[in-house]
Parts: structure tokens; sequence; C-alpha cells
């Protein structure tokens, strides 16, 4: 795995449960790759009603890394007694008592810590998890992010359950206005072609369903595997090769290791070291760095913009 938190469940989720789709995507063309809707204002993302009476924000457990940095950075934090494992941002939500796995997890475990309100993965994994849950007489939100418009509806409907409505606007306008800045300043660049690998065995690729194939297009890049709409999908290192990319995105302590595998040698750009170096503690989660993220990666593919995009 190259990336972590966020994109790590996204890719295991596609890998439980969306395989079919991502073998039928890797063999398919769509020049317009339908986006993932957010969540309706009155609803989650398992069509359950949202809860908006404040006692069930008395007691929250987020099992969703990129809500529970959410929480703390609407200012909610102090409303958290639980917290999956997979959660460590920001970093004092270590301190918060970890319960375990955010898929499938232990509804005991979750229980013990006495919620009011539970925060899940919107995966299909977690619906025997939301039903407990609700059985138990505990309110859940599931949530998705795999755009960026789902994390801005992440931060909305956060901010309405927790009672920090306008500090979670303040967040989603400053997080809107970053990624529009690094647009505007790329619009006008030379745009390289890139490969994001996400896994190894088998070989995964970031695709025109994931916010990283957003980040890319906002910091001045194609995405080679835009064609293929699903997040995550299975491609062979000899495609990959054969669609000859300008660049392949990894983390600083992968290229190196890279640019030594035999298999990977088949890509010219790892032979020539053409690396996209990117910092998986920005890019690695759809959250409230995913403006940071832009900047970093628009910094990297286009050097001389650099004092700009600071």
């Amino acid at each position: 795995m190259l990336v972590p938190c966020l994109v790590a469940v996204a890719v295991a989720c596609a890998r439980t449960e969306s395989a079919s789709s991502d073998t039928a995507s890797s063999g398919s063309v769509s020049s317009a790759p339908t986006r993932a809707p957010a969540a309706p204002a009155d609803t989650d993302d398992f069509g359950a009603p949202l809860p908006t009476d404040a006692r069930f924000a008395a007691r929250v457990v987020s099992l969703n890394p990129a809500a529970t940095e959410a929480i703390f950075t609407i200012g909610a934090q102090a409303q958290l007694v639980g917290r999956s494992r997979w959660d460590e941002q920001p970093a004092a939500a270590k301190a918060v008592p970890a319960l375990g796995d955010g898929i499938r997890p232990n509804i005991e475990t979750v229980l013990a810590a006495r919620p009011t309100l539970v925060v899940l993965y919107a995966t299909a994994e977690n619906r025997a998890a939301a039903a407990a849950l609700e059985r138990a007489g505990v309110r859940t939100i599931a949530l998705r992010v795999d755009h960026i418009a789902q994390f801005y509806n992440l931060l909305h409907v956060l901010g309405r359950a927790l009672g920090a409505e306008a500090t979670a606007a303040v967040v989603s306008d400053s997080v809107r206005a970053t990624l529009e800045r690094v647009r505007t300043l790329t619009a006008s660049q030379p745009r390289p072609r890139v490969v994001w690998p996400v896994w190894e065995s088998p070989v995964l690729v970031i695709g025109a369903g994931s916010y990283l194939d957003e980040l890319l297009t906002i910091a001045g890049a194609d995405n080679a595997f835009h064609d293929l709409a699903a997040p995550s999908p299975g491609v062979s290192i000899e495609e990959i090769a054969s669609r000859d990319p300008d660049l392949v995105a990894v983390s600083a302590s992968r290229a190196t290791a890279m640019a030594a595998m035999p298999t990977w040698r088949a890509v010219r750009a790892v032979r020539e070291r053409h690396f996209l170096v990117h910092d998986p503690a920005l890019t690695g989660r759809p959250s409230v760095v995913l403006g940071m993220a832009a900047t970093q990666l628009a910094r990297a593919l286009h050097p001389a913009l650099r004092d700009s995009l600071k």
C-alpha cells in the first residue's frame, strides 16, 4: 500500500465491495465518469434521516477518519468519546479511546462507550453495524467521501448535527478557496500525464472515481487512468507501460524502491525516475487538508509556480 488512512479504507472497500465494477471499468472508457452525488440535506449516505436534536450529539463515536478530523477542526472534539483505530488525525485524536476497526466494527465495544451518536464510513460492509446500533437505540450517520463535493457535504452534515454549523461553513469556504486558487494558478501550465498507484498486489491505480483524480486536475495534471470510472481500478503494469505516463505519483519513501523493482522498470517514467513525489500525510485522506494537498502537488508539478503557491 502506498497511501494511508481514507485511501486505504476506500481501496479495501473497493476490493471487497466493488471488485466486479472495477474489473468492468478497466475494460471500458467513459469520457465523463459519473460523479457520486453528495447526500441529500435530510439523509445520510445510507438513506437514514439525519439527527437534528442536539441531545444526539452529547456522546459521539466516530469510526470514519475524515469525520473524526473534521470534528476536531470544527471544534466539537469535546463530544468525542471514541474513534476507530485508523483515526489518527489530528494528533490530538490519539487521546480519544480507540474502539477497533471502522469497517465491520465490534458493536459491543462501541456500545460500551455509551454513545448517543455514531459516525460510520458508508460502505455496504457497515450496513449491518448501522442496523445493530439503531436497534440498540443509538443514532448513526453514515458518510462516504470519494469526491471533494462529498467532503463539503460531510462538513455540513457534521456541523449541523454537532451544533457547529458556522465553523463548518468557514472551514468549507477556506478549503474551497484554496482549491480554486490552485486551479486558477495552474490553468495555463502544461499538463503532464500522471499514473497514481495505490496498491501493489494486485496493482490498483487511481481512477476518475477518486478525489485524488480531482486533486491532480486542480494541481495542473491529467490522470492517465481518468477514463476508468472506478475510484481504484485494477490494471496491469503492462497497461501502465503502454499508456506511457510522464510521471508516477509516489511517496518519497517508495520512489527508490519502485525504481529498483524489475516489474516496474517496464514503465518508462519509473526507469527514468520521473516521479511526482507527494506527502501521504496530505494526500492520503479527503479531509480538511485537501487545499494543502493540492498546493503541494501543484508545487511539485510546476516548479515555476512555487513562489506563487505558498
